[in-house]
């Protein structure tokens, strides 16, 4: 059917069962995987109700398109979208860690965020409706399927939604040049939100005033500024490095 999408790999997969397991179809693990990494991926699938198919290797590869895909891959309704905030964030067992886009204009840029967002395990990328590229042919292209496996979430008024997630005790992080703390030497606490602004013109004012902290990423070139995808790349793994160090 046309609005089915496959996903492979154990991560993308472990992601949308966590996200989204009724969107999910079909499960086909290679039936020569017998380790630890797919009897736990049998197991979380199970709980959710669903069957794993156990098929030979070059039915996957059939499915995937390649070979990467690990022994595993799933066929999803890809109409079947997380869409609301509070639903992904009701749902969460662990601290929320957002990625908010204040604007984003280039699809290439949004795809490659979301792979970004997908490597880092952010449990969701969220921007405003209006002023900003959606989810397109070449955002898809471009995210390597981290389209599908990271919640996208349109939001008709960002600075409200900026508010709501501070009332939940989330830390609202923005970025900009002249902020006054450097990431090098900022204690990032979770549950966090980055916020990180449009090509060119940054945080819009109502944006940049309902965050709790701006940070700058310490430039020590001529460069005065980084593209979008590799500011929050940096940003994202910093949280992490911070994360798994404690």
């Amino acid at each position: 059917m046309s609005g089915n999408r496959i996903i492979f790999g154990f991560h993308a997969i472990t992601s949308r069962l966590k996200q989204s397991p009724a969107s999910i179809k079909e499960i086909f693990m290679d039936a020569a995987r017998h380790d630890q990494r797919a009897r736990s991926l049998i197991q979380f699938a199970e709980n959710q109700k669903l069957h794993i198919i156990h098929c030979a290797a070059t039915k996957l590869n059939n499915l995937a398109g390649n070979d990467r895909h690990q022994g595993v891959v799933a066929v999803i309704d890809a109409a079947q979208r997380i869409t609301d905030i509070d639903d992904l964030l009701d749902t969460l067992t662990e601290p929320a860690r957002l990625l908010i886009l204040d604007g984003i204009q280039d699809p290439h840029n949004l795809g490659a965020c979301l792979r970004i967002a997908d490597a880092f395990s952010i449990h969701a990328v969220i921007a405003p409706k209006d002023r900003a590229v959606g989810l397109n042919s070449t955002v898809y292209k471009v995210s390597s399927g981290a389209a599908d496996t990271v919640p996208f979430i349109t939001v008709t008024n960002l600075s409200r939604t900026l508010k709501e997630l501070k009332q939940r005790d989330i830390w609202v992080i923005g970025t900009a040049g002249d902020a006054e703390h450097d990431l090098g030497h900022f204690k990032i606490t979770e549950p966090v939100a980055w916020v990180f602004g449009s090509e060119g013109k940054g945080l819009r004012r109502l944006t940049r005033e309902n965050c709790d902290f701006m940070v700058r990423i310490p430039m020590l070139g001529q460069i005065e500024s980084l593209n979008i995808s590799v500011s929050v790349g940096i940003c994202l793994f910093e949280t992490h490095r911070q994360r798994i160090a404690t």
